[in-house]
């Protein structure tokens, strides 16, 4: 299938009005303007017009919110820029409004608060709003460019950590089909079988895409099974996996490099074989992986840490921050520690 996110980032997305950030900033700079004209000079309006001053510009600030909050998935809907027009347009017309029904109000109660008549203060008020959302619209525009521009480095760097798989992946496994040829011809045959469903489920789909935990699992599980087969009672396997859960998002490819890793540099070097053993569990809104193998005394040949530093990157990618990727000995093993928090984000390569 054609990937759309390209397209999909030049359509100038307009920001989440309903978010805490957004609603935030237009709090803030409706209080910042109501603060600037009591500050300048001649203005004469004294604390009690700036205090009625700023619950009319935060009051308006609201409406504003709220309305573009709700109105945001017609205007996204509309094409290129227009968007942007719309919203300025529409903050506009509500604070000429909210200025023509104060000024309606302040005459009917004889509050006397507008000195130059309502045209004037419905001049002014729209004069200023005008300018100021142009100003706010044209920073959401550019962060929102910004955001794009970085999501769609992220998302490159990420299909480039994904790609050195598949060569790895199938270099290693072919090996292990080449050692079996000589020694169990049956075996090897067993084991081409398998391997054809392997990559059918690991590379039929597109692997920047996210699967599941229990996919991720069942692509370890045949990739297991050839190696006991390589590798005989050499191989032991222990699995504490019970508690996870099989429906959790997971990157293709995330945990079967860790476990091979595991069989050809804690297992293979040892001559009487060794356990490795993957455990799981739930926490509060995360889960907890680990892959524990023997560790040598002498290192394997060949192993360079890249399939560990891409496992950390695109954990970091796909999760942000709070994820954790963790590996070194513990108690005379070898043990990789992943810590996923629930994703709440949609990421440009879901």
């Amino acid at each position: 299938m054609r990937d759309t996110t390209p397209r999909r980032l030049e359509q100038s997305p307009l920001p989440d009005f309903c978010s805490l950030p957004v609603l935030f900033a237009l709090l803030v700079m409706a209080a910042l303007t109501v603060t600037v004209m009591l500050l300048a000079p001649d203005s004469g309006r004294g604390w009690r017009g700036y205090s009625v001053g700023m619950l009319f510009a935060e009051w308006m600030a609201m409406v504003i919110g709220v309305a573009l909050c709700k109105l945001r998935p017609a205007l996204q809907r509309l094409p290129g820029r227009l968007p942007y027009a719309a919203v300025w347009l529409l903050m506009l017309l509500i604070v000429a409004i909210s200025s023509m029904i104060a000024a309606w109000m302040d005459n009917a109660l004889q509050m006397q608060m507008l000195r130059d008549g309502a045209f004037v203060f419905v001049r002014d008020n729209a004069t200023i709003a005008a300018l100021l959302s142009a100003a706010m619209l044209r920073y959401f525009y550019v962060l929102a460019q910004w955001q794009a521009r970085l999501a769609a480095v992220a998302h490159a760097q990420v299909e480039a950590l994904q790609a050195r798989i598949r060569p790895h992946f199938l270099f290693n496994s072919m090996n292990t089909v080449a050692a079996l040829v000589r020694v169990d011809p049956d075996a090897a045959e067993r084991t081409v079988e398998d391997l054809s469903e392997l990559f059918r489920a690991a590379l039929g789909q597109s692997i920047s895409r996210d699967g599941t935990l229990g996919e991720e699992l069942s692509l370890v599980e045949r990739y297991l099974a050839i190696e006991q087969l390589r590798l005989g009672e050499r191989l032991r396997v222990r699995r504490e996996l019970d508690a996870l859960p099989l429906d959790f998002p997971l990157p293709r490819l995330l945990l079967q490099p860790l476990v091979e890793n595991a069989v050809r540099h804690g297992v293979q070097p040892l001559r009487e074989g060794g356990e490795v053993i993957l455990r799981g569990e739930r926490l509060d809104q995360a889960i907890a992986i680990e892959i524990d193998n023997p560790l040598p005394d002498m290192p394997a040949p060949g192993g360079n840490g890249h399939g560990l530093d891409n496992v950390r990157q695109r954990v970091a990618y796909r999760y942000g921050p709070r994820a954790q990727v963790q590996a070194g000995p513990r108690d005379g093993r070898f043990v990789v520690r992943l810590l996923l928090p629930e994703p709440t984000d949609a990421r440009p390569d879901r």
